[in-house]
Parts: structure tokens; sequence; C-alpha cells
């Protein structure tokens, strides 16, 4: 599995990619910028991620708006729903409009900082996606 970590956080960008990289390579970037370029160049180069962990609250562009960008993409190129990469959005904000706001969009799911990995393989169970 190929999993894109957006996180602005070192600590959470750590954390994430450590436990993370038993399911699959990991890579990692810091801002909303990076990581639409890196969903780019990954589906250029014709290998798609299967799953972003998106933080909210990031520098020079957020969450949502990078959430949006790869939902509009995915309608452009006609990607169905069941191939449309897993986003799971990450959010330290007692604030749940912007959770609602993101799954409107289209993430699949949403996990609370701190990451507590027992229910994030739940989840990640649940999407089908938690495969060693």
């Amino acid at each position: 599995m190929k999993i894109l970590i957006v996180e602005d956080d070192m600590i959470s960008r750590k954390f994430l990619s450590k436990f993370l990289e038993q399911y699959g390579e990991c890579d990692i970037v810091v801002d909303g910028m990076e990581a639409l370029d890196a969903y780019l160049i990954a589906e250029k180069e014709k290998q798609p991620y299967d799953l972003i962990f998106l933080d909210i609250m990031m520098p020079k562009i957020d969450g949502i708006k990078v959430l949006k960008a790869i939902r509009d993409f995915e309608k452009q190129r006609k990607i169905m729903t069941e191939d449309q990469v897993k986003i799971i959005i990450i959010t330290a904000l007692a604030d749940t409009e912007f959770v609602h706001q993101a799954f409107e969009i289209g993430c699949e799911a949403y996990a609370a900082k701190p990451i507590d990995t027992d229910k994030l393989v739940e989840v990640m169970n649940k999407l089908g996606i938690a495969k060693k």
C-alpha cells in the first residue's frame, strides 16, 4: 500500500510514519501545497496513493482545500468512487464544522489528535486497507 502523510507537526508526522510503515510505503509532506504536488506526481507516474492522512490545519493550503482539489481532480478524470484514494482527515480541532465539511467533500474518516492507534486500525479495517 502507498500512503501519503500530510502533517505540519513534526511529532505527529514521526508518530504516523512510524506506525503506518507496517502497512506500506509512506511519503511525508508538511503542507497542502506539497500534498497536491505529491498526489499529482503519483497520479502522473501511474503509482497513485491508496491512502492519505490529511491534517486540516496547515500552512499554505489547508486540508479542506486539498481534499476538495483531490476529489475534483478525480471527478475530472472520471475515477470511480471505489477507485478513489481513501482520505482520513486528522484534526486537533474541537470544531465539528470542519469535520462535517470534510465528510461532505468526500473524506472516508477522521482521526482526532492525539491519534488512538487502536481506533485508527479499526477505521483502516472498515475501509479494507489495513493489510500488513
